[in-house]
């Protein structure tokens, strides 16, 4: 018996070779593809990344993180976070340690790459493998822990919300036999290596069990069935791999690296885009967070699902799809591998033949005069961060429709003594943001060509926005070279910290909506938080910050319907009533206008409370 296990082969490492290699081959070319698809400016600023330590030390940090410990998924729920990180990292650490075993105690055999995966068949016990007593108690603890996590796994089919998801993703083919071939991998280990833990060695896990299999099964039974099973779950696991659910273990380490050289979507079905959708988990963290899934509509069009069918091929459904979304953000938000499922969406409308927006060339900058002069208000003279600096207000459509932001606006910068002028007071060339949603990019520019010019011609040194849709826009989008652009939340807690504005604190109950462009868009939670609670008290959402739900009247959606847009209006109306608050506060014109149709109390912008409560 000892002669078979010092000969280092046995034909049951074949499935497990014939896997392995079929799934190297596929990732290789996978990946190779992707980068090519990159553009060239891209792959360029990719393959330098590779040489920056900086970059490099943050790959290995997300790698661990995300890939192997799920730190995200840890925030969200703990048991999730643990079902997940303890088969990725106990998995990791098996294969690790058993490198490590070979290299230690069978170094001539380092170059059989199938050694380090069946040790225990191979390695009889002798006074030298047992010096390593330690690595194998670590083999049995990390055995232990995936089996935890695969237990834990199972329990999930069955009782999602326990892991604080109330759905989940309904698998392909490939994704149960990938599923069930996971499953079977590492109880299969665990019981070939207690077959032989008498020979080869074991601690307390493989010990035990060998103990228990020797008291009712003969000694000479062959083990070799139980190291053929745990060789063909390998190969089939390894197979599927690249069709189903699993291809996220290696595309996500291709994603991060690309993400940090800070390479960005470009095109739908190719390049960037491609390997984010490869590495969606489909774990269903994004049907839970969807708006629309909040209100029990189609949850196959949240991004888990359009990430399916984009790897299907399937037009028809990918278009519509797309065109449902509201754009809100929510599901990039919350994913725990950073899929931006509203960037795939507005690529994939960029793929659309538009007709072209109105023809802007012929519209000077004199048609757009900015005089100062007209609106200083009794400037001050001492000197601060905001003094004597020239504000170009931009109100942008949604304001422009609701035009008591726009009168509470002017009247704050009055009171503070602000040299502005508005830009858009007698009408103007929108933003370009909303022709960005729907990815009619080429009259976006032209758009946002347009303004900068008139802009830069203004003298601004600051360009204030209230509508957070123009904001995000401005940000991104525009060059502004010398100009601040701020959005109104954060312009008046600029007021109100250098005393520019006083206000009087009343006793009313404010709960403050995140608007999706401005929080998850922009990452701008604390300012308006701090205005509020300058002028009154502040109660939360049920859901807010990133979790914040989309009012429903989005610009982002190219089709979702009145009725479904009126449930999504509800659902968000429902968690900002969660407290019992006297008036909802929002930051978004189009928030507050939508809001307004159906909501029992108050509904007012930022500007108006600040504008009533200042002194």
């Amino acid at each position: 018996m000892r002669e078979i296990y010092l000969s280092g082969y046995n034909n049951f490492v074949l499935p497990f070779m014939l896997g392995m290699t079929f799934c190297l081959v596929w990732c290789f070319f996978g990946a190779a593809r992707i980068i090519i698809q990159l553009p060239g400016s891209d792959r360029k600023k990719f393959f330098l990344s590779l040489i920056n330590p900086k970059t490099m030390a943050k790959n290995i940090r997300d790698w661990f993180c995300d890939c192997l410990f799920h730190v995200k998924l840890w925030k969200r729920n703990k048991l999730l976070g643990y079902m997940h990180s303890s088969i990725a990292f106990g998995w990791f650490m098996l294969i690790v340690i058993g490198h490590i075993e070979v290299m230690l105690y069978t170094p001539d055999r380092v170059h059989k790459i199938w050694y380090p995966i069946f040790f225990r068949y191979f390695v009889a016990v002798t006074e030298k493998t047992m010096k390593g007593s330690f690595f194998f108690f670590l083999m049995d603890f990390f055995l232990l822990v995936v089996l935890s996590g695969i237990i834990l796994a199972i329990v999930k089919r069955a009782h999602s919300k326990l892991f604080g998801m109330r759905r989940t993703t309904r698998p392909s083919l490939p994704d149960l036999i990938g599923l069930y071939s996971l499953w079977c991998i590492f109880p299969l280990r665990l019981l070939a290596e207690g077959f032989t833990a008498d020979i080869s060695g074991g601690s307390f896990l493989t010990k035990s069990l060998n103990v228990v299999l020797h008291s009712f099964l003969s000694d000479s039974m062959n083990m070799l069935p139980t190291w053929w099973a745990y060789s063909i779950a390998l190969g089939i696991f390894m197979c599927v791999l690249p069709f189903s659910r699993y291809m996220h273990i290696p595309a996500e380490i291709l994603l991060i690296p690309m993400r940090n050289a800070g390479i960005k979507i470009s095109s739908a079905r190719k390049g960037f885009a491609k390997i984010q959708v490869n590495s969606c988990p489909s774990c269903g963290v994004c049907i839970d967070a969807c708006p629309m899934g909040a209100v029990k509509a189609n949850i196959k069009d949240s991004t888990v699902y359009l990430n399916r069918q984009l790897k299907r091929g399937n037009s028809r459904r990918i278009e519509e799809i797309s065109d449902k979304c509201l754009l809100c953000g929510k599901c990039t938000a919350v994913c725990p591998v950073g899929v931006e499922g509203d960037k795939i969406r507005i690529a994939q409308r960029a793929t659309k033949q538009y007709n072209l927006c109105p023809d802007y060339s012929n519209i000077g900058t004199e048609s757009f005069k900015i005089d100062y002069n007209k609106n200083v208000i009794g400037l001050n003279k001492h000197v601060s961060n905001i003094e004597n600096k020239r504000v170009l207000y931009f109100a942008g459509c949604m304001t422009a429709l609701t035009p008591v932001i726009m009168k509470s606006m002017t009247s704050l910068l009055g009171k503070a003594g602000i040299s502005y002028a508005v830009m858009d007071k007698d009408g103007g060339i929108c933003c370009g943001r909303p022709m960005m949603m729907a990815g009619r990019k080429e009259p976006a520019l032209e758009m946002i060509a347009k303004n900068t010019e008139i802009i830069k011609s203004s003298g601004a040194d600051i360009l204030l926005l209230s509508c957070p849709i123009c904001y995000k826009v401005f940000r991104e989008s525009y060059r502004l070279e010398g100009i601040r652009i701020m959005h109104h939340t954060e312009y008046l807690e600029s007021l109100i910290s250098e005393g520019r504005l006083s206000l009087r604190k009343n006793d009313v109950r404010y709960v403050y909506h995140d608007p999706c462009e401005l929080g998850r868009g922009c990452g701008i939670y604390e300012s308006p938080r701090k205005v509020i609670s300058s002028a009154g008290s502040l109660v939360e959402a049920g859901k807010h910050h990133k979790e914040s739900i989309c009012c429903g009247g989005s610009v982002g959606s190219l089709s979702l319907g009145f009725d479904k847009r009126k449930a999504l209006t509800e659902s968000a109306l429902t968690s900002l009533t969660a407290e019992s608050p006297d008036v909802i506060v929002t930051a978004c014109p189009l928030c507050r206008s939508t809001f307004n149709r159906y909501s029992d109390r108050p509904v007012n912008d930022i500007a108006e409370i600040v504008d009533k409560s200042s002194l």
